[in-house]
């Protein structure tokens, strides 16, 4: 009875295997089909449902999570997020942001949201547009740049 049962087994394995072969010996040719087979399961809208999300919604949506962050991690983690995106935060996220990184008490934090900003811009002007309208908060806060901070 053992030995018709490693009979089956091994004609099993021999058919898995001479099929297994036939595949590799057939090279490309059998690789079109199997790439055919997946693609229609990989050719998904994965987020066709949902609806684009005006700049004032954008805007609303961090400023709202930035007054509820409390801790550094939280922070980061949202300004990494607010920061992906094709395009520069409103003055009130980032006056939000300014204010979540002094009450979590990360002043480099504060320092270097102006440099993303910095990077985000197009040029120069809008950047001094960003530093200028945030001059009050930044004395409020305690906050200077990174400029002003290596050529005092």
């Amino acid at each position: 009875m053992s030995s018709s049962l490693f009979t089956g087994v091994f004609r099993s394995v021999a058919v898995a295997s001479s099929a297994r072969a036939s595949l590799v010996a057939a090279g490309s040719s059998a690789r079109p089909l199997a790439a055919a087979l997946v693609a229609p399961r990989a050719a998904r809208g994965y987020a066709s449902h949902h609806e684009e999300e005006s700049f004032e919604a954008f805007n609303a949506r961090y400023v709202t999570f930035f007054k509820s962050v409390e801790d550094l991690f939280e922070l980061q983690r949202g300004l990494n997020n607010c920061f992906s995106y094709d395009l520069v935060p409103a003055p009130e996220v980032i006056e939000e942001a300014l204010r979540a990184a002094r009450r979590v008490n990360d002043y480099p934090t504060a320092v270097r949201v102006f440099e993303g900003i910095k990077e985000k811009v197009e040029n120069v002007k809008q950047y001094r547009q960003y530093v200028d309208s945030l001059k009050p908060l930044r004395e409020e806060l305690g906050i200077q740049l990174k400029e002003e901070l290596y050529n005092a």
